[in-house]
C-alpha cells in the first residue's frame, strides 16, 4: 500500500507540474510579439492619381476644378490639346492613392494599395487607376501603382430611395505598386540593436534583457528605459544579426501590464486588465423614468349650437422611481469578483461607466482610467 500512495503520489505531482507548466507558457508571450527592432519598420507612401472607366459615378468636373485640370495635363502629355475646350464627362474621378512600403523591400517587388476618392465620385467601381508615383515623407518616389480598383461596397438608387452598402468611394488594388526604390538598411553592419517594447514597462523589459542574457549566456542585452532594451551584438553573431535576432524571438517571457481601464463613452464599451483592485467602497444606483402620453380629446358643440368642434390636448405625466440599490465591494477584490458585483446591482454599460469614474474620484480605485 504504501507503493502504490508513493506511486499515486508522484504521478499527482507530475500532473500539478505539468498544469503549472501548462499554465505558466499560455500567460506568456514571444519576444517577437512584444518588440519591434530599430530600423525594421514600414515605411509609409501616398500618390495622386486619376481613375478611369467609372460608369457615370465620377466627379461632376464643373464642380471639381482639380480633377479638370489633371485630366487636361494628362491628355496633353499624351499629345491631345483640349484647352478651352468643355468637357462633360463622369467616368474619371481624382483620388488618393496609398501605401505601406515594408522593410527590406527591393527593387520589383509588389504592394497592395488603397485607392480613395476626393472629389464627388459616387462610386470607384469598375475603375482603373493610372499610373501613379508613390512618394515618402522626403519627397521622393519609391513606388508607382496602376491596376483596376476592386470595391466592396456598391450604391443603387432611383427617383425616391437609395441603398449604400459599405463604402464605395473606397477600393483596393492587391499588388497593385511596383517598388522602383529601395530604402538602404544594412542590419548585418551593426553592433548595438535596439529593441523597443510595443507595450512600455519597466517589469517586463527587465524581464526581457534577462531571457537574452540568460540565453546568449552573457550580459548583451540592457534596459535603457521603460520602453527600450539595448542589444550589443556578441563576437559569433557578428555580420549575422539576422541569425542573432531569429534565436531571440522565440523566447518567451510573461509581460507584465499596468492594471488599466479603458471606457470608450461613445458605443458604452469597458475593458478592465486582470490587475484592477478596489477598496472597500459602497454603491448605490437607482433610475428615475418619466413618461408623458398625448390623448387629444375632441369637443362637439351641443345641437343647435354656434359653436365649433375643437380638438382639446390632454396630457398625462407619470413618474416612476426605481428602488436605489446598495452593494458592498469588498476591499482588494479581483477583476471577476468586481464585475459579479456590478453584474448583481443590475448594472448597465453607461451606468457602469459613471460607477467606475466614481470610485475613481474616491481614490478607491487601484487603476489607471483612459477614456477613449
Amino acid at each position: 500500500m504504501n507503493k502504490v500512495t508513493k506511486t499515486i503520489a508522484a504521478w499527482a505531482l507530475a500532473a500539478l507540474a505539468m498544469a503549472i507548466c501548462l499554465g505558466a507558457a499560455q500567460a506568456a508571450s514571444r519576444i517577437k510579439d512584444l518588440v519591434d527592432v530599430e530600423g525594421v519598420r514600414d515605411n509609409q507612401l501616398i500618390g495622386y492619381g486619376l481613375v478611369v472607366g467609372l460608369n457615370g459615378t465620377g466627379d461632376t468636373l464643373n464642380n471639381i476644378p482639380f480633377t479638370k485640370q489633371s485630366l487636361t495635363a494628362m491628355l496633353e502629355r499624351l499629345g491631345v490639346n483640349i484647352r478651352g475646350a468643355q468637357l462633360r464627362t463622369g467616368n474619371v474621378a481624382a483620388v488618393m492613392v496609398t501605401g505601406n512600403l515594408q522593410a527590406f523591400a527591393t527593387q520589383g517587388t509588389r504592394l497592395d494599395v488603397v485607392v480613395s476618392a476626393l472629389g464627388d465620385a459616387k462610386s470607384l467601381q469598375g475603375g482603373t487607376l493610372l499610373v501613379t508615383p508613390l512618394m515618402g515623407a522626403d519627397g521622393n518616389v519609391y513606388a508607382v501603382a496602376q491596376g483596376t480598383v476592386a470595391v466592396a461596397g456598391f450604391q443603387a438608387e432611383g427617383d425616391a430611395a437609395k441603398i449604400v452598402r459599405g463604402v464605395p468611394t473606397v477600393g483596393r488594388i492587391s499588388n497593385g505598386a511596383l517598388v522602383e526604390r529601395e530604402i538602404d538598411f544594412a542590419i548585418n553592419r551593426m553592433n548595438n540593436i535596439r529593441l523597443a517594447l510595443r507595450n512600455p514597462d519597466l517589469t517586463t523589459a527587465k524581464r526581457i534583457a534577462g531571457s537574452i542574457n540568460d540565453f546568449l549566456g552573457a550580459p548583451a542585452a540592457e534596459p535603457v528605459d521603460r520602453g527600450t532594451i539595448m542589444l550589443a551584438v556578441p563576437q559569433k553573431y557578428s555580420g549575422n544579426i539576422v541569425q542573432l535576432l531569429t534565436e531571440i524571438e522565440p523566447l518567451q517571457i510573461e509581460p507584465d501590464l499596468t492594471a488599466k481601464v479603458v471606457i470608450d463613452e461613445r458605443s458604452g464599451i469597458v475593458v478592465m486588465g486582470r490587475d484592477v483592485r478596489v477598496a472597500t467602497v459602497a454603491v448605490a444606483q437607482g433610475n428615475l423614468t418619466v413618461s408623458i402620453s398625448e390623448t387629444p380629446v375632441v369637443s362637439q358643440p351641443g345641437p343647435f349650437s354656434r359653436g365649433r368642434t375643437k380638438v382639446v390636448p390632454r396630457t398625462r405625466i407619470g413618474v416612476q422611481e426605481e428602488g436605489t440599490k446598495l452593494g458592498v465591494v469588498q476591499e482588494g477584490v479581483s477583476l471577476s469578483d468586481l464585475v459579479d458585483g456590478l453584474n448583481a446591482l443590475g448594472v448597465g454599460p453607461r451606468d457602469l461607466i459613471s460607477i467606475l469614474q466614481a470610485i475613481k474620484a474616491t481614490g478607491a480605485i487601484q487603476a489607471e482610467i483612459e477614456v477613449m
